[in-house]
């Protein structure tokens, strides 16, 4: 199976640390944000990576090259404009191929071990990844049911970790240019095409210059003072 990762985003809530750096390069311990997704791919066996770039485009290319130096093979899916989820991963269906992909936010931190995700169920056009609500998102965004289905509406609610299996079906057909993903994840809902998969696990949206920095004490704790 093949990974995308996105990092073609603007990184606009993570001024100033974004205007002289791209976000999936900014540091968490002691390496880039993207890297510590690149070495948990390659853990899970997963050596074939597609990464989707547009802002400050070149230092991240030049930082990971051909991604030898993490184990695993980067294919590039560059973006002249950021084109939104769907349809940056529209863009880069042709480097993906026809058989479903792990999709990962560049800008979230988890410790979940893709080896654990069930393949996708027969007419099943995606599988997310959902996590308890955190104290910045309470409401949540989907209801996932005691079958293992995730609906729009329905309660308690949990949160989308931004990883997920897609088929590349649910993307193909949409007009090409920028399009958002989350509205074809609700149509697939509603006609009870996406199940769900609930990760007790740690997770971090590292949206915020603050949660970077809460994230990297996670990371690397403190030494005690003696």
């Amino acid at each position: 199976m093949k990974a995308m990762i996105l990092a073609a985003g603007l990184g606009t809530r993570m001024r100033p640390l974004t205007d002289h750096c791209p976000k999936p390069l900014l540091r968490v311990g002691s390496k880039p944000l993207i890297v510590h997704h690149l070495e948990r791919l390659r853990a899970a066996g997963i050596r074939e990576v597609v990464i989707n770039v547009s802002y400050r485009a070149e230092q991240i290319i030049e930082a990971l090259g051909d991604g030898s130096s993490c184990g695993v093979s980067i294919a590039w899916s560059r973006e002249e404009t950021p084109l939104e989820t769907g349809g940056g991963i529209q863009r880069a269906l042709p480097l993906l191929g026809n058989t479903p992909f792990l999709l990962v936010n560049g800008d979230i931190w988890c410790d979940l071990d893709p080896t654990t995700l069930p393949a996708l169920g027969d007419g099943d056009l995606a599988r997310l990844v959902l996590v308890d609500n955190p104290a910045h998102h309470p409401d949540g965004d989907f209801h996932l049911d005691a079958d293992g289905r995730v609906h729009p509406q329905g309660e308690p609610r949990l949160t989308f970790s931004g990883i997920s299996l897609l088929d590349p079906a649910l993307v193909a057909d949409e007009p090409p240019g920028a399009f958002a993903l989350a509205p074809l994840l609700r149509r697939a809902m509603a006609e009870e095409r996406v199940a769900g998969h609930h990760h007790r696990g740690q997770w971090v949206d590292v949206g915020t210059p603050e949660r970077l920095r809460m994230l990297g004490e996670v990371l690397v704790p403190r030494r005690p003072r003696h």
